[in-house]
């Protein structure tokens, strides 16, 4: 059976309308708090774009990198916690223009193990912060010297 442009059409219109209807597909309200996060220009008014409260340092939540980054632009990093109830995980950059490095959506199909690179200006204290279901904000962090700045510098 050979399908037409238009029928194809048609049929990926239906598609795009069971998605959204099942809540499958990004949604508005996703795009705004993300731009706001991204925004921030500390560490607290991240947590709080991100919907969260005051954090509390936690040995259960784990961030790993280098002590020494010798390139700034492409600063390994990773979060991780075996915690259950985690809905989001972040990676902050204190120092950056922009603190918020990275931010990971949590379901009890996903594991709470994350790793990226990030960019880095200069030497800053980087967290692992997990937004938990109850409300709680945890975070674990350490700091990261940077040899040459990443960030134009």
């Amino acid at each position: 059976m050979k399908t037409n442009r238009r029928e194809m059409l048609a049929q990926s219109a239906t598609l795009m309308g069971l998605l959204a209807t099942a809540g499958l597909l990004p949604q508005a309200a996703h795009a705004a708090w993300t731009k706001a996060a991204f925004e921030a220009k500390s560490v607290a008014e991240a947590i709080k774009a991100l919907g969260g409260a005051a954090a509390v340092e936690s040995k259960d939540i784990t961030l790993t990198g280098p002590d020494i980054a010798e390139n700034g632009a492409v600063v390994p990093v990773g979060c991780s916690t075996n915690l259950p109830g985690v809905k989001r995980m972040a990676i902050v950059v204190e120092k950056n223009p922009s603190v918020l490095a990275a931010v990971f959506d949590v379901s009890d199909a996903v594991d709470a193990n994350f790793s990226t690179r990030v960019k880095m200006g200069q030497s800053s204290n980087v967290f692992a912060v997990a937004m938990m279901g109850d409300g709680r904000v945890l975070f674990s962090g350490k700091e990261i010297k940077v040899t040459l700045g990443g960030c134009g510098g």
